[in-house]
């Protein structure tokens, strides 16, 4: 995925009211920008940390602004635009780089499925048999390269884990897809210490036949793709 071009380097101030975020520009200007992540950002959202934004030039935007990539670590770029998850994880699929989720012969998003009439973020015809693609984008990491999800309390993670579990119980193929948009992991893993309930779901999930998957990203201020599988930990 090519990013907006170019990105506006700055500095975090804070990060408050989940959707804003005041920076220092490198040229000395203060604004306010739009975050495009409503989770809690663990790490990603340290006062001082250098950030890159993109601008709309949409007049009827009240933040022209918008939040795309922060320096989490000394070398570590991470997307934190969650918006931008489904169609990097549609560019893997179609790129090859989920091996098996490739080749469909149709890929829509945003479908209405299931018995609550949710939206599935992805719907892939492969070989005549839908598969129900669930996206969630990850931020969060320890030591020793690994990633985390979710970074805060998911009732609505644990409610898209339960209806993939449905559609498999009714015949279907789900699949539930972490995009991290990050380079220094290894691996993914439920973050049991801060939501219990979503890794209980999660192993559930995988037992009842949901496939969970993982994607590794490569991030620069120029673009993201995610290019590598990642083993989820569920031991």
């Amino acid at each position: 995925m090519i990013l907006p071009a170019p990105l506006i380097p700055g500095t975090l101030q804070r990060r408050y009211k989940r959707f804003l975020a005041d920076v220092t520009l490198d040229d000395g200007q203060e604004i306010t920008a739009h975050c495009p992540n409503t989770g809690s950002m663990m790490g990603c959202m340290e006062p001082g940390a250098r950030v890159w934004l993109s601008r709309s030039d949409d007049p009827k935007r009240k933040y022209p602004h918008t939040w795309e990539l922060v320096q989490a670590r000394e070398g570590v770029l991470v997307g934190i635009h969650t918006g931008r998850s489904n169609a990097l994880v549609e560019e893997a699929i179609r790129s090859g780089h989920l091996p098996t989720l490739a080749n469909p012969t149709e890929l829509r998003r945003e479908v209405r499925y299931g018995r609550n009439r949710s939206r599935i973020d992805l719907l892939l015809t492969l070989d005549d048999t839908p598969c129900y693609v669930e996206v969630k984008n990850v931020t969060a990491a320890v030591d020793n390269g690994v990633a985390l999800f979710p970074d805060a309390v998911s009732t609505r993670g644990t409610r898209h884990l339960q209806e993939l579990m449905a559609m498999v119980e009714d015949g279907h193929r789900a699949a539930l897809v972490f995009c991290v948009q990050r380079e220094d992991v290894t691996r993914v893993r439920p973050a049991d210490e801060i939501d219990p309930d979503y890794g209980h779901w999660l192993r559930r999930a995988a037992e009842s036949g949901v496939e969970i998957l993982a994607l590794g990203a490569r991030v620069s201020t120029r673009d993201i793709t995610l290019h590598r599988t990642l083993p989820v930990d569920l031991e």
